[in-house]
């Protein structure tokens, strides 16, 4: 494994302001998240916001040979969903949009889920329980906590409530680095994995499935689907390890709504 980073707090802040700004981006997005919109339209939205008004770099253009600014993820889709002209949102759908951004070489990376008007119960229910999932992973997060301890608190909640994991994505360390160590679980034993430092940078983001956990790629070689055709819903934030807990670098500039704060 490569040695993992122990940022400086000016490195941090770096972090912090790539961080602040993808929120930003997601927060913008909001209105936009309605029926009759294409994927392919909210991605460009997102492209130019990125490039014109933020000035900065929309990082998965071209990466690892990605075409789209975001990947926009509905329904039955776990993640890596491409933006396509051919997919309108309708009303019901539930969305992801995972979107990263690169500001002064550092990156900035997070997600969030849309409900396009009404949602089914069950929908609604999948869609807050993931959220309460990444907010109980990443309050684990400390000094001396370890990568099984947030894994563990993910998949409780998940688990409590009837719902699945994908096993197959994590977290990421990042930084100056889009993707970079360590792999972040979002199941695991308590006390296990790694031991967590001041300074460490990562992004927790749960993937999880209102029916079973496998997966499956299609033929595009990017977009993964639930096998058994389930929704799936995701929230991604990027969190640092400060001297007694966590700094969220990706915090909601729209205020949380009916999401409980992460504290």
């Amino acid at each position: 494994m490569k040695s993992l980073k122990l940022r400086t707090p000016e490195e941090v802040a770096k972090a912090r302001a790539a961080g602040h700004l993808i929120a930003e981006v997601l927060a913008m997005l909001k209105p936009h998240v309605v029926p009759g919109v294409t994927t392919e339209e909210l991605d460009a939205i997102c492209h130019d916001y990125i490039v014109n008004t933020l000035k900065c770099i929309p990082s998965n253009v071209g990466y690892h040979g990605f075409p789209k600014t975001a990947c926009i993820s509905p329904n039955h889709v776990v993640c890596h969903g491409i933006p396509s002209k051919d997919k309108t949102l309708k009303k019901g759908d539930i969305v992801n949009v995972d979107v990263t951004l690169t500001k002064d070489g550092w990156f900035g990376d997070s997600s969030r889920m849309f409900i396009v008007g009404e949602a089914s119960v069950l929908a609604r229910r999948l869609v807050m329980t993931t959220y309460e999932a990444l907010r109980a992973g990443i309050r684990q997060v400390r000094p001396g906590a370890t990568l099984g301890d947030v894994g563990h608190a993910i998949q409780k909640v998940a688990h409590a409530a009837g719902f699945s994991v994908v096993r197959e994505y994590g977290g990421h360390g990042i930084g100056d680095v889009y993707h970079d160590e360590p792999h972040v679980n979002h199941f695991g034993r308590p006390g296990e994995g790694l031991r967590l430092q001041e300074g460490m940078i990562f992004t927790i983001e749960p993937m999880i499935n209102a029916g079973g956990a496998a997966i499956r790629e299609l033929n595009d070689g990017w977009t993964v689907v639930t096998r058994d055709k389930s929704l799936s819903a995701q929230w991604e934030h990027m969190v640092a390890v400060t001297k007694d807990g966590f700094e969220i670098l990706t915090p909601w500039p729209d205020g949380l709504g009916d999401y409980p704060a992460i504290d």
